[in-house]
């Protein structure tokens, strides 16, 4: 076939649009999104086809022996410029003071074909913003009708409460009857918002909240970091995907003022002295099986509003960002001297819902809240940028101690199965009293959205499974409904790669992005000295010092919640 004619081949079936890229030229889209079906409504990406006196989509129309295609005529030019000036027409000026800025995909494109003015009358409807979560801030007025969160809310996640509304100019994407985020059953994954071209749903920014607090001298203010932060936050200065950044970042942190800057990991390694420890008294004790891991607020979200009646299932331990909390208004407090009503945490997670979960009543057994204030990696990058940090020119630094110690086991959690693989390593151990040489279990990786392994323990031949996006989690959830699930234990992650693929991530996040993160993360876990949660030391020091044991009485008071009906 011919591409700007150049002759070029290619296998049969793919798109105009892969072709195209497959040959080193782009193609514009803003419906289209690798991970998603083809829509074909935006029109941005049309082409002049030999032979056919109307243009064609690119990411619609397959390629045959003998095309010959242009994909930057005139035509296709004049085409594209006024499709863009019909959709401004309908859309915010208000470019510098959006949150996207710098990163829009409509801007870029404007950019591009030299969008300068706006031709013809504006048409643009002041809608209220829907700030009533604690996650996500929904804007009507910026929406481009493309129907990329629509189908991810649909179509991958299966929670369904996004809707294509009317048709032709009156078109709109919203909750049912044009309700709020919290007057439906949102779980706030925040898939949405990262597959989201414009500035229409975004995380809820908080940035400023924790600028204050790093001003007031009576806070001490530490930051806690996800495992999967330190993989993708690279991302955001341009350097590739899933570039290992754990040094920098931590600098990076410590260069916007924290006191401290500690590691989510060291709370996840807690977080495996507990849930395994409960796994194993389910066990022994004939408890509800199978269990299910409590890890991801947004699957917790879930289970709340669409099977309470399988709440008896989920493990009682909160999330590493919540113990991790907790026990920096605890333990941290005891041994610093510092009054827990003057240590501000902040976390920063991959994750939308990570806000919401730390705003839930409960999360507060210290008496103080758990976790004051979350930031997503990309209000991370957002803060850094303001303050003039230039990310890829810092050196590397080292977390601070007690809260900064961890395990290759806790680093996995970032990628599905990882949960499951940092627990199976730490209760195996426990069960049988030997050693586990081989730590890898490779059956539990990968992006597949179910993934099966067993495992003898002692006497006890456990079967596991591994479900990452909430379609996926709505099949497992029928299975235990229907008696149909053989499984001693669950890992269920609400976004799809997991935590690698939160809704916090950076813009960009797809399948091929998603993979590399989670090889990083594995290669992080391959090259830390300790790679046994039971093994890290300071946790060793916290229970012999503080907890007692796990599953004791102060670790049930701090460490485990009930979970029961998710207040939005």
């Amino acid at each position: 076939m011919m591409i700007n004619g150049r002759q070029v081949e290619v296998e049969q079936g793919i798109t105009i649009m892969e072709a195209a890229k497959q040959c080193g030229i782009y193609i514009p889209s803003l419906c289209h999104h690798p991970d998603q079906s083809v829509k074909a409504n935006c029109r941005i990406c049309s082409v002049e086809l030999g032979g056919s006196r109307n243009l064609v989509t690119a990411c619609s129309t397959k390629v045959q022996e003998g095309m010959e295609i242009q994909t930057n005529t005139a035509r296709v030019r004049e085409t594209v410029r006024t499709i863009l000036e019909l959709i401004f027409a309908d859309h915010p000026q208000d470019c510098l003071t959006c949150i996207r800025n710098g990163n829009c995909e409509l801007r870029k494109l404007a950019a591009r074909f030299g969008i300068s003015d706006i031709k013809g009358e504006k048409v643009l409807e002041d809608m209220p913003l829907d700030r009533s979560t604690a996650s996500l801030v929904r804007n009507p007025n910026k929406c481009i009708k493309c129907g990329r969160c629509a189908e991810v809310c649909h179509r991958i996640q299966q929670v369904g409460i996004l809707y294509t509304h009317n048709r032709s100019i009156d078109v709109c994407i919203s909750p049912e009857y044009g309700k709020e985020l919290t007057d439906v059953d949102c779980v706030l994954c925040g898939q949405c918002a990262i597959s989201c071209p414009v500035g229409a749903i975004h995380e809820k920014d908080d940035t400023d909240l924790v600028w204050r607090a790093i001003a007031d001298s009576r806070q001490h203010v530490i930051v806690q970091i996800a495992p999967a932060v330190r993989v993708s936050v690279a991302e955001e200065y341009d350097l590739p995907a899933g570039s290992i950044s754990t040094g920098k970042m931590i600098a990076a942190a410590r260069s916007l003022g924290f006191d401290r800057v500690f590691d989510t990991n060291f709370a996840a390694d807690l977080t495996i002295m507990e849930e395994g420890n409960e796994l194993l008294g389910r066990i022994q004790k004939g408890g509800v099986l199978p269990m299910l891991t409590s890890c991801s607020p947004g699957w917790i979200n879930y289970i709340e509003k669409y099977y309470p009646e399988l709440l008896a299932h989920v493990s009682s331990c909160k999330s590493p960002q919540q113990m991790f909390g907790a026990i920096a208004k605890t333990y941290y407090s005891q041994i610093t001297g510092i009054p827990a009503e003057n240590i501000t945490v902040v976390s920063i997670m991959p994750c939308t819902a990570k806000k919401h979960e730390a705003a839930r009543p409960e999360m507060n057994a210290s008496g103080y809240r758990d976790v004051d204030i979350v930031l997503t990696t990309r209000e991370f990058a957002r803060m850094l940028k303001h303050d003039g940090i230039d990310f890829t020119l810092l050196d590397d630094s080292d977390f601070d101690s007690p809260l900064g110690c961890s395990t290759g086991a806790a680093a996995i959690f970032g990628a599905s199965g990882g949960v499951m693989e940092a627990a199976l390593r730490t209760v195996y151990e426990v069960v049988t009293g030997e050693t586990l040489e081989k730590l890898e279990f490779t059956d539990l990786r990968g992006m597949e959205g179910m993934k099966t392994a067993s495992l003898k323990l002692g006497t006890e031949n456990v079967k596991v499974a591994i479900v990452h996006g909430l379609a996926q989690a709505k099949k497992v959830m029928e299975m235990i409904k229907a008696g149909q699930a053989e499984y001693t234990f669950i890992e269920v992650m609400c976004c799809p790669g997991g935590c690698i693929g939160g809704g916090g991530q950076p813009y960009g996040t797809n399948h091929e992005v998603k993979q590399k993160r989670m090889g990083s993360l594995y290669q992080i876990d391959r090259h830390l000295p300790i790679r046994k949660s039971h093994e890290n030391p300071d946790i060793k020091e916290l229970y012999d010092k503080f907890l007692g044991q796990p599953l004791g009485g102060k670790s049930h008071q701090l460490l485990h919640t009930k979970y029961g009906g998710a207040s939005f």
